[in-house]
Protein backbone atom coordinates (compact mmCIF):
# COMPACT_ATOMS: atom_id res chain seq x y z
CA UNK A 1 0.00 0.00 0.00
CA UNK A 2 1.78 3.53 -0.88
CA UNK A 3 1.83 6.26 1.08
CA UNK A 4 -0.97 8.34 -0.10
CA UNK A 5 -3.05 5.47 0.11
CA UNK A 6 -2.48 4.85 3.61
CA UNK A 7 -3.34 8.81 3.89
CA UNK A 8 -6.99 8.26 3.31
CA UNK A 9 -9.52 7.86 5.82
CA UNK A 10 -12.79 5.50 5.02
CA UNK A 11 -16.28 6.83 6.12
CA UNK A 12 -18.22 3.85 7.98
CA UNK A 13 -21.27 3.29 6.55
CA UNK A 14 -22.86 3.45 9.86
CA UNK A 15 -21.75 7.25 10.26
CA UNK A 16 -24.71 8.95 8.01
CA UNK A 17 -27.40 6.52 9.56
CA UNK A 18 -26.12 7.56 12.88
CA UNK A 19 -26.21 11.58 11.37
CA UNK A 20 -29.72 11.02 10.23
CA UNK A 21 -30.86 9.76 13.98
CA UNK A 22 -29.38 12.57 15.42
CA UNK A 23 -31.19 14.85 12.65
CA UNK A 24 -34.77 12.71 13.54
CA UNK A 25 -34.04 13.08 16.54
CA UNK A 26 -33.44 16.95 16.94
CA UNK A 27 -36.47 17.34 14.71
CA UNK A 28 -38.47 15.32 16.93
CA UNK A 29 -37.48 17.30 20.38
CA UNK A 30 -38.86 20.22 18.41
CA UNK A 31 -41.92 18.99 17.44
CA UNK A 32 -42.02 17.63 20.94
CA UNK A 33 -41.68 20.86 22.32
CA UNK A 34 -44.06 22.49 20.28
CA UNK A 35 -46.37 20.46 20.98
CA UNK A 36 -46.41 20.86 24.28
CA UNK A 37 -46.17 24.46 24.22
CA UNK A 38 -49.35 25.26 21.85
CA UNK A 39 -51.02 22.20 23.63
CA UNK A 40 -51.86 20.73 20.60
CA UNK A 41 -52.97 17.26 22.35
CA UNK A 42 -55.67 18.98 24.18
CA UNK A 43 -58.81 18.38 23.12
CA UNK A 44 -61.96 20.47 23.02
CA UNK A 45 -64.86 20.45 24.68
CA UNK A 46 -67.71 22.15 25.83
CA UNK A 47 -67.49 24.80 28.91
CA UNK A 48 -67.80 23.35 32.13
CA UNK A 49 -70.96 24.13 33.88
CA UNK A 50 -72.07 24.54 37.00
CA UNK A 51 -75.41 25.62 38.04
CA UNK A 52 -78.89 24.69 39.79
CA UNK A 53 -81.56 23.29 38.19
CA UNK A 54 -84.52 25.72 37.59
CA UNK A 55 -86.77 26.93 35.13
CA UNK A 56 -85.17 30.02 33.94
CA UNK A 57 -81.45 28.18 33.79
CA UNK A 58 -82.89 25.70 31.56
CA UNK A 59 -84.20 27.96 29.60
CA UNK A 60 -80.81 30.23 29.28
CA UNK A 61 -78.93 26.97 28.48
CA UNK A 62 -81.21 25.77 25.80
CA UNK A 63 -81.45 29.14 24.31
CA UNK A 64 -77.61 30.22 24.68
CA UNK A 65 -76.17 27.42 22.22
CA UNK A 66 -72.10 28.74 22.98
CA UNK A 67 -72.89 27.84 26.66
CA UNK A 68 -73.26 24.01 25.99
CA UNK A 69 -71.77 23.45 22.65
CA UNK A 70 -67.64 23.08 22.01
CA UNK A 71 -65.27 26.09 21.67
CA UNK A 72 -63.45 25.07 19.20
CA UNK A 73 -60.04 27.79 19.01
CA UNK A 74 -57.43 27.78 15.90
CA UNK A 75 -56.30 24.29 15.47
CA UNK A 76 -52.17 25.42 15.69
CA UNK A 77 -52.07 27.87 18.44
CA UNK A 78 -55.41 28.65 20.01
CA UNK A 79 -54.89 25.90 23.05
CA UNK A 80 -52.01 27.85 24.21
CA UNK A 81 -53.55 30.15 26.96
CA UNK A 82 -50.12 32.08 26.47
CA UNK A 83 -50.75 33.26 22.80
CA UNK A 84 -54.47 33.46 23.23
CA UNK A 85 -53.70 36.12 25.81
CA UNK A 86 -50.97 37.83 24.13
CA UNK A 87 -52.94 38.22 21.01
CA UNK A 88 -55.84 39.94 23.00
CA UNK A 89 -53.27 42.19 24.34
CA UNK A 90 -51.18 42.77 21.09
CA UNK A 91 -54.06 43.01 19.02
CA UNK A 92 -56.54 43.01 20.38
CA UNK A 93 -58.96 41.56 17.36
CA UNK A 94 -58.38 40.62 14.40
CA UNK A 95 -60.52 43.49 11.20
CA UNK A 96 -61.76 45.45 14.55
CA UNK A 97 -64.56 47.76 13.22
CA UNK A 98 -65.41 51.92 14.37
CA UNK A 99 -67.98 52.19 16.05
CA UNK A 100 -69.40 55.80 16.04
CA UNK A 101 -70.50 57.30 19.52
CA UNK A 102 -70.60 60.49 21.92
CA UNK A 103 -68.38 60.79 24.89
CA UNK A 104 -69.98 62.10 27.76
CA UNK A 105 -68.44 63.91 30.72
CA UNK A 106 -69.94 63.69 34.39
CA UNK A 107 -68.54 65.81 37.29
CA UNK A 108 -68.02 63.67 40.45
CA UNK A 109 -68.12 65.14 43.85
CA UNK A 110 -64.79 65.09 44.45
CA UNK A 111 -63.78 66.85 41.65
CA UNK A 112 -62.99 64.06 39.15
CA UNK A 113 -64.63 64.31 35.82
CA UNK A 114 -65.90 60.32 34.61
CA UNK A 115 -65.95 59.86 30.53
CA UNK A 116 -67.90 57.08 29.19
CA UNK A 117 -68.83 56.49 25.27
CA UNK A 118 -72.23 56.29 24.29
CA UNK A 119 -73.27 53.98 20.74
CA UNK A 120 -77.08 53.92 19.80
CA UNK A 121 -78.55 51.05 18.51
CA UNK A 122 -78.15 50.24 14.83
CA UNK A 123 -81.70 48.22 14.61
CA UNK A 124 -84.58 46.99 16.65
CA UNK A 125 -84.23 45.06 19.78
CA UNK A 126 -85.72 40.89 18.91
CA UNK A 127 -88.19 41.53 22.00
CA UNK A 128 -88.73 45.54 21.07
CA UNK A 129 -88.21 46.50 24.47
CA UNK A 130 -85.28 49.40 24.80
CA UNK A 131 -82.06 47.59 26.34
CA UNK A 132 -78.63 49.00 26.94
CA UNK A 133 -75.32 47.33 27.87
CA UNK A 134 -72.97 49.29 30.77
CA UNK A 135 -69.97 47.78 30.32
CA UNK A 136 -67.03 48.22 32.33
CA UNK A 137 -63.42 47.33 30.51
CA UNK A 138 -60.29 45.55 31.41
CA UNK A 139 -57.34 47.51 33.75
CA UNK A 140 -56.46 50.43 32.10
CA UNK A 141 -58.61 50.15 29.03
CA UNK A 142 -61.80 51.93 27.52
CA UNK A 143 -63.96 52.13 24.49
CA UNK A 144 -60.94 52.59 22.35
CA UNK A 145 -59.63 49.35 23.03
CA UNK A 146 -59.90 46.53 19.99
CA UNK A 147 -61.76 44.13 21.79
CA UNK A 148 -64.32 46.71 23.19
CA UNK A 149 -65.23 48.06 19.68
CA UNK A 150 -65.62 44.15 18.23
CA UNK A 151 -68.11 43.93 20.78
CA UNK A 152 -69.79 47.31 20.40
CA UNK A 153 -69.99 46.92 17.28
CA UNK A 154 -71.57 43.42 17.39
CA UNK A 155 -74.51 44.53 20.17
CA UNK A 156 -75.13 47.71 18.50
CA UNK A 157 -76.05 45.47 15.27
CA UNK A 158 -78.37 43.25 17.68
CA UNK A 159 -80.40 46.10 18.76
CA UNK A 160 -78.25 47.04 21.70
CA UNK A 161 -77.25 50.67 23.29
CA UNK A 162 -73.72 50.42 24.30
CA UNK A 163 -71.97 52.66 27.61
CA UNK A 164 -68.69 51.84 27.37
CA UNK A 165 -66.90 53.31 30.58
CA UNK A 166 -63.55 55.05 29.94
CA UNK A 167 -61.68 54.06 33.26
CA UNK A 168 -60.68 57.16 35.05
CA UNK A 169 -56.86 58.11 33.61
CA UNK A 170 -57.11 55.56 30.81
CA UNK A 171 -57.36 57.56 27.84
CA UNK A 172 -53.99 59.35 26.83
CA UNK A 173 -55.86 62.26 25.41
CA UNK A 174 -58.11 63.53 28.85
CA UNK A 175 -56.78 64.82 31.45
CA UNK A 176 -57.24 64.22 35.27
CA UNK A 177 -59.13 67.19 36.99
CA UNK A 178 -58.23 65.59 40.58
CA UNK A 179 -55.57 63.49 42.23
CA UNK A 180 -57.05 60.57 41.63
CA UNK A 181 -57.54 57.71 38.86
CA UNK A 182 -59.15 54.48 38.83
CA UNK A 183 -58.58 51.39 41.19
CA UNK A 184 -59.43 48.10 41.36
CA UNK A 185 -62.75 48.49 42.74
CA UNK A 186 -63.80 52.23 42.98
CA UNK A 187 -67.12 51.76 41.46
CA UNK A 188 -67.76 55.54 41.46
CA UNK A 189 -67.89 56.34 37.65
CA UNK A 190 -69.41 53.36 37.01
CA UNK A 191 -72.45 54.04 39.01
CA UNK A 192 -72.46 57.31 37.71
CA UNK A 193 -72.70 56.24 33.92
CA UNK A 194 -75.42 53.90 35.11
CA UNK A 195 -76.92 56.91 37.08
CA UNK A 196 -76.55 59.11 34.09
CA UNK A 197 -78.32 56.19 31.16
CA UNK A 198 -81.34 55.05 33.78
CA UNK A 199 -82.32 59.07 33.64
CA UNK A 200 -81.88 59.74 30.23
CA UNK A 201 -83.60 56.63 29.40
CA UNK A 202 -86.37 56.16 31.74
CA UNK A 203 -88.12 53.16 30.35
CA UNK A 204 -84.67 51.67 29.47
CA UNK A 205 -83.29 48.17 31.09
CA UNK A 206 -79.61 47.06 31.64
CA UNK A 207 -77.72 44.27 30.95
CA UNK A 208 -74.47 44.77 32.94
CA UNK A 209 -71.10 43.71 31.31
CA UNK A 210 -67.56 43.52 32.93
CA UNK A 211 -63.93 42.51 31.62
CA UNK A 212 -61.26 41.45 34.05
CA UNK A 213 -60.81 43.93 36.41
CA UNK A 214 -64.37 45.54 35.09
CA UNK A 215 -65.77 42.12 36.25
CA UNK A 216 -65.18 42.78 39.50
CA UNK A 217 -66.00 46.75 39.60
CA UNK A 218 -69.83 45.46 38.28
CA UNK A 219 -70.10 42.75 40.47
CA UNK A 220 -69.21 44.91 43.68
CA UNK A 221 -71.04 47.44 42.54
CA UNK A 222 -74.44 45.66 42.44
CA UNK A 223 -73.60 43.84 45.72
CA UNK A 224 -73.06 46.96 47.63
CA UNK A 225 -76.48 48.38 47.65
CA UNK A 226 -79.91 46.68 46.44
CA UNK A 227 -81.16 50.23 44.68
CA UNK A 228 -78.00 49.42 42.14
CA UNK A 229 -79.86 46.20 41.05
CA UNK A 230 -83.13 47.89 40.00
CA UNK A 231 -83.75 47.98 36.21
CA UNK A 232 -80.57 45.41 35.68
CA UNK A 233 -81.73 41.93 33.27
CA UNK A 234 -78.51 39.86 34.13
CA UNK A 235 -74.85 40.77 34.30
CA UNK A 236 -72.03 39.49 32.60
CA UNK A 237 -68.44 38.67 34.17
CA UNK A 238 -65.61 37.61 31.75
CA UNK A 239 -62.25 36.60 33.00
CA UNK A 240 -62.22 37.98 37.01
CA UNK A 241 -60.14 36.99 39.92
CA UNK A 242 -62.62 37.55 42.66
CA UNK A 243 -60.82 39.03 45.13
CA UNK A 244 -57.37 40.76 44.80
CA UNK A 245 -56.37 39.84 48.37
CA UNK A 246 -55.96 35.97 47.49
CA UNK A 247 -54.53 36.65 43.84
CA UNK A 248 -51.77 38.73 44.96
CA UNK A 249 -50.04 35.52 46.17
CA UNK A 250 -50.27 33.57 42.88
CA UNK A 251 -49.23 36.72 41.38
CA UNK A 252 -46.03 36.41 42.02
CA UNK A 253 -45.65 32.57 41.19
CA UNK A 254 -43.74 31.42 38.04
CA UNK A 255 -45.87 29.03 37.30
CA UNK A 256 -47.79 30.11 33.96
CA UNK A 257 -45.24 32.69 33.99
CA UNK A 258 -47.40 35.30 36.01
CA UNK A 259 -44.60 36.55 37.23
CA UNK A 260 -43.94 38.30 34.11
CA UNK A 261 -47.51 39.24 33.54
CA UNK A 262 -47.32 40.78 36.42
CA UNK A 263 -44.25 42.55 35.53
CA UNK A 264 -45.85 43.80 32.09
CA UNK A 265 -48.92 44.95 33.91
CA UNK A 266 -46.94 47.30 36.31
CA UNK A 267 -44.91 48.42 33.58
CA UNK A 268 -48.33 49.48 31.98
CA UNK A 269 -49.55 51.32 34.83
CA UNK A 270 -46.25 53.37 35.50
CA UNK A 271 -46.95 54.56 32.31
CA UNK A 272 -50.58 55.31 33.08
CA UNK A 273 -49.58 57.06 36.10
CA UNK A 274 -46.87 58.99 35.08
CA UNK A 275 -48.70 60.53 31.99
CA UNK A 276 -50.74 61.82 34.82
CA UNK A 277 -48.25 62.59 37.22
CA UNK A 278 -48.76 66.34 37.71
CA UNK A 279 -52.37 66.13 38.80
CA UNK A 280 -52.08 63.38 40.49
CA UNK A 281 -48.92 64.61 42.69
CA UNK A 282 -48.93 68.53 42.27
CA UNK A 283 -50.51 68.98 45.02
CA UNK A 284 -48.29 67.07 47.44
CA UNK A 285 -44.45 68.14 48.78
CA UNK A 286 -41.73 67.87 46.52
CA UNK A 287 -40.36 65.74 49.02
CA UNK A 288 -43.34 63.41 49.50
CA UNK A 289 -43.35 63.20 45.19
CA UNK A 290 -39.94 62.62 45.01
CA UNK A 291 -40.32 59.60 47.39
CA UNK A 292 -43.54 58.37 45.76
CA UNK A 293 -42.17 58.63 42.11
CA UNK A 294 -39.15 56.77 43.46
CA UNK A 295 -40.63 53.70 44.53
CA UNK A 296 -43.01 53.80 41.21
CA UNK A 297 -40.06 53.76 39.08
CA UNK A 298 -38.32 51.02 40.91
CA UNK A 299 -42.13 48.31 41.05
CA UNK A 300 -41.71 45.54 39.46
CA UNK A 301 -45.26 43.89 40.64
CA UNK A 302 -48.39 45.54 40.77
CA UNK A 303 -48.57 44.75 44.03
CA UNK A 304 -45.68 47.17 45.06
CA UNK A 305 -47.30 49.82 42.83
CA UNK A 306 -51.17 49.23 44.60
CA UNK A 307 -48.80 50.02 48.24
CA UNK A 308 -47.41 52.61 47.56
CA UNK A 309 -50.09 54.47 44.95
CA UNK A 310 -53.05 53.15 44.58
CA UNK A 311 -54.39 52.68 48.00
CA UNK A 312 -53.74 56.08 48.75
CA UNK A 313 -56.34 57.79 46.32
CA UNK A 314 -58.91 56.42 48.53
CA UNK A 315 -57.21 56.66 51.96
CA UNK A 316 -56.71 52.75 52.88
CA UNK A 317 -54.17 52.20 55.92
CA UNK A 318 -52.97 49.08 54.34
CA UNK A 319 -52.80 46.81 51.32
CA UNK A 320 -54.38 44.09 52.79
CA UNK A 321 -57.58 46.57 53.46
CA UNK A 322 -57.24 47.83 49.87
CA UNK A 323 -57.67 44.45 48.44
CA UNK A 324 -60.28 43.49 50.94
CA UNK A 325 -62.71 46.38 50.70
CA UNK A 326 -61.92 46.69 46.59
CA UNK A 327 -62.96 43.23 45.93
CA UNK A 328 -66.24 41.86 44.64
CA UNK A 329 -65.78 38.36 46.69
CA UNK A 330 -67.12 40.13 49.85
CA UNK A 331 -70.58 41.79 47.55
CA UNK A 332 -71.23 39.35 44.86
CA UNK A 333 -73.11 37.29 47.64
CA UNK A 334 -75.67 40.08 47.58
CA UNK A 335 -76.70 39.75 43.90
CA UNK A 336 -79.76 38.40 42.97
CA UNK A 337 -80.20 38.98 39.21
CA UNK A 338 -79.11 36.44 36.86
CA UNK A 339 -75.42 36.48 37.05
CA UNK A 340 -73.04 35.14 34.27
CA UNK A 341 -69.54 33.94 35.29
CA UNK A 342 -67.39 33.02 32.59
CA UNK A 343 -63.58 31.88 33.03
CA UNK A 344 -60.87 30.32 31.18
CA UNK A 345 -58.87 27.23 32.76
CA UNK A 346 -55.56 28.55 30.65
CA UNK A 347 -56.01 31.65 31.86
CA UNK A 348 -52.20 32.79 32.85
CA UNK A 349 -53.32 35.80 35.08
CA UNK A 350 -56.32 34.19 36.98
CA UNK A 351 -55.37 30.96 38.87
CA UNK A 352 -57.43 27.57 39.28
CA UNK A 353 -57.65 28.08 43.73
CA UNK A 354 -59.22 31.70 42.47
CA UNK A 355 -62.34 30.02 41.01
CA UNK A 356 -63.20 27.66 43.98
CA UNK A 357 -65.45 31.33 44.40
CA UNK A 358 -67.87 31.25 41.36
CA UNK A 359 -67.81 27.67 41.90
CA UNK A 360 -69.12 27.88 45.35
CA UNK A 361 -71.47 30.75 44.57
CA UNK A 362 -73.28 28.52 41.53
CA UNK A 363 -73.87 25.91 43.63
CA UNK A 364 -75.44 27.94 46.30
CA UNK A 365 -77.22 30.75 44.56
CA UNK A 366 -79.81 29.66 41.81
CA UNK A 367 -79.33 33.07 39.78
CA UNK A 368 -75.32 32.40 39.20
CA UNK A 369 -74.48 30.26 36.13
CA UNK A 370 -70.62 29.34 36.34
CA UNK A 371 -68.93 28.71 32.77
CA UNK A 372 -65.50 27.61 32.63
CA UNK A 373 -63.89 26.97 29.03
CA UNK A 374 -60.67 24.56 28.95
CA UNK A 375 -59.14 27.13 26.32
CA UNK A 376 -59.07 31.04 25.65
CA UNK A 377 -56.54 32.42 28.27
CA UNK A 378 -57.54 36.43 29.45
CA UNK A 379 -59.85 37.50 27.19
CA UNK A 380 -58.58 35.72 23.92
CA UNK A 381 -61.08 33.17 23.22
CA UNK A 382 -60.32 33.58 19.18
CA UNK A 383 -62.76 31.01 17.06
CA UNK A 384 -61.09 29.72 13.99
CA UNK A 385 -60.40 26.81 11.66
CA UNK A 386 -56.23 26.14 11.53
CA UNK A 387 -54.19 29.49 11.51
CA UNK A 388 -56.19 32.44 11.26
CA UNK A 389 -58.86 33.73 13.92
CA UNK A 390 -62.22 34.99 12.92
CA UNK A 391 -63.22 38.75 14.08
CA UNK A 392 -66.05 37.86 16.53
CA UNK A 393 -65.00 35.55 19.54
CA UNK A 394 -66.26 33.33 21.42
CA UNK A 395 -66.56 35.67 24.52
CA UNK A 396 -68.94 38.49 22.20
CA UNK A 397 -71.14 35.55 21.34
CA UNK A 398 -71.74 34.19 24.09
CA UNK A 399 -72.67 37.64 26.24
CA UNK A 400 -74.61 38.89 23.18
CA UNK A 401 -76.48 35.09 23.03
CA UNK A 402 -77.07 35.42 27.26
CA UNK A 403 -78.19 38.73 27.50
CA UNK A 404 -80.35 37.45 24.52
CA UNK A 405 -81.59 34.76 26.06
CA UNK A 406 -82.55 36.87 29.21
CA UNK A 407 -84.85 39.47 27.64
CA UNK A 408 -86.83 36.87 25.71
CA UNK A 409 -87.35 34.96 29.25
CA UNK A 410 -88.22 38.65 31.12
CA UNK A 411 -90.52 38.62 27.75
CA UNK A 412 -92.24 35.19 28.17
CA UNK A 413 -91.93 34.22 31.37
CA UNK A 414 -94.75 33.09 33.09
CA UNK A 415 -97.12 35.86 35.00
CA UNK A 416 -96.30 34.40 38.77
CA UNK A 417 -92.77 34.71 38.00
CA UNK A 418 -92.71 38.48 39.73
CA UNK A 419 -88.79 38.32 39.68
CA UNK A 420 -86.05 35.89 38.37
CA UNK A 421 -85.93 33.41 41.56
CA UNK A 422 -89.70 33.34 42.94
CA UNK A 423 -90.17 30.16 40.37
CA UNK A 424 -91.41 27.77 43.50
CA UNK A 425 -94.93 28.43 42.97
CA UNK A 426 -95.34 28.37 39.10
CA UNK A 427 -93.29 24.97 39.11
CA UNK A 428 -95.97 23.39 41.45
CA UNK A 429 -99.05 24.89 39.90
CA UNK A 430 -97.81 23.36 35.97
CA UNK A 431 -97.23 20.38 38.70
Amino acid sequence: MSAHESDVHTISPEMPAMFDGMKLAAVATVLYIIVRCLNLKSPTAPPDLIYQDTAVNRFLLKSCSQLTKEYIPPLLWGKSGHLQTALYGKLGRVSSPHPSGIRKYLPMQDGATATFDLFEPLGDHRTGDDITMVICPGIGNHSEKHYIRTFVDYAQKDGYRCAVLNHLGALPNIELTSPRMFTYGCTWEFASMVGYIKRAYPNTQLIVVGFSLGGNIVCKFLGENKANQERVLCCVSVCQGYSALRAQETFLQWDQFRRFYNFLMADNMKKIILSHRHSLFGGHSLKMIDADLSRLYTATSLMQIDDNIMRKFHGHRSLKEYYEKESCVHYIHNVNVPLLLVNSADDPLVHDSLLTIPRTLAAKKPNVVFALTLHGGHLGFFEGAVLFPQPLTWMDKVIVGYANAICQWEKQKPPCQSDHLSEGSCLKEKA
